[in-house]
């Protein structure tokens, strides 16, 4: 009876890992494990050490690291590339705190909100959907073609490049641009 009950569990185990993995996105030359928090799998991705390192000047580490859920839409060290010259290094400055904050609060949503979920609310709103982030504006959501962009408060727009890098607290989905707030 034991050795079923090992072999059962033996098989459960077979039949879940191809799902994990095929669930385990690369992101900047790293895997993203599903298993793993927005923060425990960002720190890996080459892709994102700015934003990271933002994070980390913000003090939102241990929030992203929470439960959530959170949707985060995580724009690139291209996409913080470019902004104008100097901007980032002076956002991490701790007098600019409470801007940088306001910034990075705006690319995080509440809740688990996949490329489909996004893609269903685009086409009920006939064309675009509204966003309301954790930082209290609101990101507009439309599509072109397959590909989805939001468009921030000012008027910019962000591509999403990478779509459902599912996280153990929520999903990322990388963009090409930095949202700016009001």
């Amino acid at each position: 009876m034991r050795k079923l009950i090992i072999a059962a569990f033996a098989l459960a185990a077979i039949a879940i890992a191809p799902q994990a993995n095929a669930q385990t996105k690369m992101v900047g030359g790293a895997a993203m494990y599903p298993t793993k928090n927005i923060v425990e799998n960002a720190v890996n991705s080459k892709d994102h050490t700015t934003l990271v390192a933002a994070v980390k000047a913000a003090g939102l580490v241990e929030t992203l690291e929470s439960a959530g859920p959170f949707t985060v839409f995580a724009p690139t060290n291209e996409a913080f590339d470019k902004l104008p010259a100097g901007t980032v290094d002076n956002l991490v400055k701790p007098e600019n705190k409470a801007t940088l904050t306001k910034i990075l609060t705006y690319h995080v949503v509440a809740g688990r909100i996949s490329a489909a979920d996004l893609k269903a609310q685009v086409a009920a709103g006939g064309g675009k959907a509204e966003l309301k982030t954790v930082e209290g504006g609101t990101l507009t959501v439309m599509a072109k073609g397959s590909k989805l962009y939001l468009v921030d408060e000012k008027g910019g727009k962000a591509w999403i490049t990478i779509a459902d890098v599912f996280q153990s607290n929520g999903v990322i989905h990388v963009i090409n641009a930095v949202l700016i707030p009001n």
